[in-house]
């Protein structure tokens, strides 16, 4: 006699496991999972899950409300929440990407438990040749440097895949992945690009604010109008919808050569005020 051990019953506590269940056909596995996840993936509001607090704030009560054979959760974790994750009792797969070879391995573990690796395979594939197919319109084209933000205060780089998406797009992502410059190290590294994708911001990052607070008018990406918002989603879930954060990354990089895509948007040609003191 066989037993099936494949989980029937899934709390989701990050937008990006949510999609990545959603690209291999188990969305109806799916019980709980965060008020996030509708963002990303909004089909899912038609199976009616449980809303359940995210990976940096779980709760052990919300968990076993939802009865599930497998809780899986993803970076940012915060301690107290991996320890009422694993006080629920119920299996837990935790998810640390930081490339996007990561993120392959991600949809492909999640795709093998799930025993749907045939469909896991195939989401893998088109991201790489999609991706490859982009990349492959930049070999031996010009390449403006980029910075990217994932948060405003305290300005936080945005991370390692994220780079490896700008080089795909045509750029040369500026400074350290996940690092926290200061707002005078970006302003003297003078990018030609500025892209601001905050997490939990969806496509309402202050643009004109974040310039002016940062006295960042005089640098040659504002100067050229060339200051970009691209929604959360695109960039901050490692998960097949970093897809769509390159064509719009492709947008902004190469505007030239690609029309702006949904999900991204240039800052207002309105007049700036002039800053009165250098960004420190």
């Amino acid at each position: 006699m066989t037993t099936d051990y494949t989980p029937r019953r899934i709390v989701s506590l990050q937008p990006s496991a949510t999609v990545i269940l959603a690209s291999i056909g188990k969305l109806d596995r799916l019980v709980a999972c965060t008020k996030y996840c509708a963002d990303v993936c909004p089909e899912i509001t038609k199976g009616k899950p449980l809303m359940v607090a995210d990976s940096w704030t779980a709760q052990a009560k919300q968990i076993v409300a939802a009865q599930p054979d497998l809780v899986i959760a993803a970076v940012p974790y915060q301690e107290k929440a991996v320890a009422e994750i694993m006080k629920s009792g119920a299996r837990f797969l935790g998810l640390a990407p930081k490339t996007i070879a990561d993120v392959y391995a991600d949809i492909a573990t999640i795709a093998g438990i799930l025993e749907a690796s045939t469909q896991g395979a195939r989401v893998i594939g088109e991201m790489q040749a999609q991706i490859q197919s982009v990349r492959s319109q930049f070999d031996g084209v010009s390449r403006p440097t980029v910075f990217c933000e994932e948060w405003g205060k305290p300005l936080i780089a945005s991370q390692p895949w994220v780079a490896e998406l700008v080089d795909a797009a045509g750029g040369k992502f500026v400074g350290e992945p996940g690092a926290h410059p200061s707002a005078s190290t970006v302003f003297y590294e003078d990018p030609d690009v500025l892209i601001a994708a905050w997490c939990g911001a969806g496509d309402r990052v202050p643009l004109e604010k974040i310039v002016r607070e940062r006295c960042w008018q005089e640098m040659r990406a504002v100067k050229a109008g060339r200051v970009y918002c691209i929604r959360d989603e695109y960039l901050n879930t490692p998960a097949p919808t970093l897809v769509q954060g390159l064509h719009a990354l492709t947008a902004a990089i190469h505007p030239e050569r690609f029309p702006q895509p949904a999900g991204l948007r240039c800052i207002s040609n309105a007049p700036r005020p002039v800053c009165e003191h250098r960004p420190r």
